[in-house]
């Protein structure tokens, strides 16, 4: 770990200093952020180890939070974080509260139809059970079953499918699903019996392990899989920003600075080969 951060930490300096406070890729930046200095970049703080707060200092931190930093310095200007519910992230960017949306946010079809997506990490969605009820358990043998998926993202309406093809379609009773604030929510309903299944995303899944030794185990294959990325208004400032952005994470992925963040926060898993606009 310490190699890690030692790494990132002169990865960040080296830029700095070639960089120096008149970057030449500000050019590259829409006139109006290239003017102003700021990146304004809304986040929901409710997904460790992504987005979150440190528990004493209520510093954001995460991979998000650090790629969001490296991206904006890249670029030469400085990162402004909004902090905005799930929910509000696209409407805030329609309407210019924020300039781009730094919160794990899946990359999909219908989104697409008013936003393009850079995207930087995959996920997969894997449903966990308590450790003592884990002997022998299969997907299948879940249905009928609670399971709690966070509402805010697409693990509901993935489970749902993969209910009605699995169980419903085999004359199985349909998996109940609850719509839960997050993982952390979903995480102590299943530790207090509400649940009998919780879905994760992958690169959460050390982060929780770390939490509680030894207390989930997950079961099965992934039912899901995702590109997680970053929207871009479909309209012309919106394509400079987004090309803007996708250089810049090329960048960041020759220098060795994605992978740098990558192992920090233990999302190997999720990494991609080659930074893509919509999944191509």
């Amino acid at each position: 770990m310490l190699n890690t951060l030692t790494t990132l930490a002169r990865l960040f300096a080296a830029c700095s200093m070639c960089c120096g406070v008149s970057p030449v890729f500000a050019k590259d930046l829409p006139e109006r952020i290239a003017k102003s200095g700021r990146l304004v970049i809304g986040t929901y703080p409710n997904y460790p180890p992504i987005t979150y707060k440190q528990p004493y200092s209520m510093k954001l931190s995460g991979f998000d939070i650090d790629l969001g930093e490296a991206i904006a310095h890249e670029l030469g200007v400085r990162a402004e974080w909004n902090e905005i519910g799930f929910a509000q992230m696209l409407p805030s960017l329609k309407t210019g509260r924020i300039d781009m949306i730094l919160a794990f946010m899946a990359d999909t079809e219908k989104r697409r139809e008013l936003f393009d997506f850079v995207d930087y990490l995959t996920s997969e969605a894997v449903v966990t059970v308590r450790s003592d009820d884990a002997t022998n358990a299969e997907l299948a043998m879940l249905c009928g079953k609670r399971i709690g998926a966070g509402r805010a993202g697409t693990w509901p309406d993935d489970l749902a499918k993969w209910s009605l093809e699995h169980c419903e379609a085999e004359g199985r009773p349909a998996i109940i699903v609850i719509g839960t604030e997050g993982s952390f929510d979903a995480r102590m309903q299943l530790k207090m019996g509400r649940l009998d299944a919780a879905v994760h995303g992958s690169e959460t899944l050390s982060y929780f392990e770390k939490l509680d030794p030894g207390l989930y185990v997950p079961i099965g294959s992934p039912f899901a899989r995702r590109h997680v990325g970053i929207p871009f208004l479909k309209t012309e400032e919106g394509a400079v920003l987004r090309d803007a952005v996708k250089a810049a994470l090329d960048r960041l992925k020759a220098n060795g600075t994605y992978e740098a963040i990558i192992a920090k926060y233990g999302v190997e898993t999720g990494a991609l080969e080659t930074i893509t606009i919509n999944g191509q």
